[in-house]
């Protein structure tokens, strides 16, 4: 769990990132999932796209996704949401 300090922290590293996924009409599903842990694990802190077009809300999928890949939700904003876990192999951000 997430402090915090560590999610202000976090906030300001990913202000600068541009979202890698986009989740659209389909919705959440395994392979996304899988796909996000993956990429998770190479840069710790990613940005997640939900188009209008998708049928769940952003929190249902925030939740969806955070639980699925084992990340941290750090936040939403808007329709993006600030995903983070903590790469076992890469290990990049040192949080305060």
């Amino acid at each position: 769990m997430l402090t915090g300090k560590q999610k202000r922290f976090l906030r300001s590293k990913a202000h600068h990132l541009n979202p890698i996924f986009q989740v659209g009409k389909g919705g959440v599903n395994e392979n996304m999932i899988k796909q996000i842990a993956d990429v998770l694990e190479a840069r710790e802190l990613i940005k997640v796209s939900v188009l209008q077009n998708c049928e769940e809300d952003k929190d249902t999928v925030a939740r969806k996704l955070s639980e699925g890949a084992g990340a941290e939700q750090v936040q939403i904003i808007g329709n993006t949401i600030v995903l983070y876990k903590e790469s076992k192999e890469n290990k990049q951000i040192i949080l305060p």
